[in-house]
């Protein structure tokens, strides 16, 4: 039996931010055969220009960085090409057409020592952007990121990249990260509460990078920019505000704002997230309650129903959605959209002042609630009221969720104002 083969030694192909590597490159060996191809390590490196292709051997006189002669790296590139040659001949003497399998182990067993010699690369010497890469990859997975969060982080890699497409490791001193706050503000004409969420997933990029020894430089860690910032306004419909959504009759050009009302109102009624009523399953609605375990910190809740939320399952229930779900969820993106179309015609178009500062500038704004609302605001509305109609906050607490008294300050504070709202009333008697 004779088994064709090609036994090919080239330099490894590799790239750094998008640029051809051309110094210290590994040196590999392919071995093709029955329309298979094998791939070796030899444990050599050498720089581009000191490689003849066409002999395919290093360049007479030359060496590598570890002073390692051209005469005894191509001898022993000789040495695996003449074992190679070996095996194959040991597997047609038995008339066996060997797997890439067979031959790599056969080869290995011969040659571990040598190539183990291969100096492995320092963690430190990986690209920047391949290291986020690689935490994001870990992390998404660890922490079941939805798409949104994974949307978020390419954002910051994009930034990152545009900031500075040969960042390192090394690089981002206090200095470096003082300029990317720069340009996030000039370049990127953010807020700052904005920049302050950038830093703070670059942050967590950068810690999980210590740990896992890729990152030696712990300048980030003392790192704090002085970013004015006020507190965020809290968007919700007030009572009269919801039930004047709910009211509304809704033209008959429009009638596609109808589910999104519906979609909107369930999550006022319950204090669901977007992402868990879209996730929202038949089998998880009970006669006077839900159970659901939230996509967002995996908390396994149980809410009871209103006669407001269990109006609206009723609605639906009989009507067919893919994967059984309970409601006509679409997208966030376009539910956004339609609920702010939904809202003006509504007329929840009370005037929001909100204050935020770019540096040192403070801007302030005034816009009509219609166009501040996002699914998000359903949340808040069912948490609000919830806490203005005397519900305690534990009990609240549960049904959304939180797990202690700060995530739910913001809250409080605001029913705090409408009990005190109301209390003036008493005054015009």
């Amino acid at each position: 039996m004779n088994i064709k083969r090609n036994i090919i030694f080239a330099l490894e192909s590799r790239k750094k931010n998008g640029v051809p590597v051309v110094e210290n490159v590994p040196i590999r060996m392919r071995v093709v055969f029955s329309s298979q191809r094998i791939e070796f390590t030899t444990g050599y490196r050498i720089d581009v220009s000191k490689w003849d292709s066409d002999k395919q051997r290093i360049k007479n006189g030359c060496t590598n960085k570890l002073k390692q002669s051209a005469s005894e790296i191509n001898s022993n590139l000789l040495q695996y090409y003449t074992e190679i040659q070996n095996i194959f001949k040991e597997f047609e003497v038995q008339n066996i057409v060997p797997t890439p399998t067979q031959i790599k182990e056969a080869f290995n067993a011969k040659h571990k020592p040598i190539l183990e010699a291969e100096p492995k690369p320092k963690k430190s010497d990986i690209d920047f952007i391949t290291v986020f890469d690689e935490f994001v990859k870990e992390c998404g997975k660890q922490n079941n990121w939805t798409d949104s969060t994974y949307e978020k982080f390419a954002a910051t890699k994009k930034h990152l990249k545009d900031f500075d497409s040969t960042l390192s490791f090394d690089s981002f001193d206090e200095p470096k990260l003082t300029d990317y706050v720069d340009y996030l503000r000039d370049k990127k004409d953010m807020r700052n509460s904005t920049i302050g969420k950038q830093i703070g997933f670059l942050k967590w990029f950068l810690r999980w990078s210590s740990k896992k020894g890729y990152n030696q430089n712990t300048a980030y860690d003392t790192f704090k920019p002085k970013l004015k910032n006020t507190p965020k306004k809290v968007i919700f419909l007030t009572w009269k505000e919801l039930t004047k959504l709910r009211e509304y009759k809704i033209p008959e050009t429009k009638q596609y704002l109808e589910r999104v009302r519906d979609v909107f109102l369930f999550c006022c009624f319950t204090g669901l997230r977007y992402s868990d009523v879209h996730n929202l399953r038949r089998s998880d609605i009970k006669p006077e309650h839900i159970e659901v375990t939230t996509i967002k910190t995996a908390d396994s809740l149980i809410i009871d129903l209103n006669k407001h939320s269990k109006a609206i399952l009723e609605k639906y229930k009989d009507v067919h959605f893919e994967e059984y779900k309970a409601l006509p969820v679409i997208s966030n993106q376009r539910m956004n959209d339609y609920l702010k179309e939904l809202a003006e015609l509504a007329q929840i178009d009370e005037l929001v002042g909100e204050t935020y500062y770019k540096g040192n500038e403070r801007i302030d704004t005034v816009t009509p609630k219609y166009s501040l609302l996002g699914t998000h605001a359903g949340r808040r509305t069912f948490i609000c009221n919830a806490l203005s109609l005397g519900i305690p906050a534990q009990v609240v607490m549960k049904w959304t969720g939180h797990s202690d008294y700060k995530a739910m300050k913001p809250y409080i504070d605001v029913a705090d104002d409408i009990k005190a709202n109301a209390m003036s009333k008493f005054n015009q008697l």
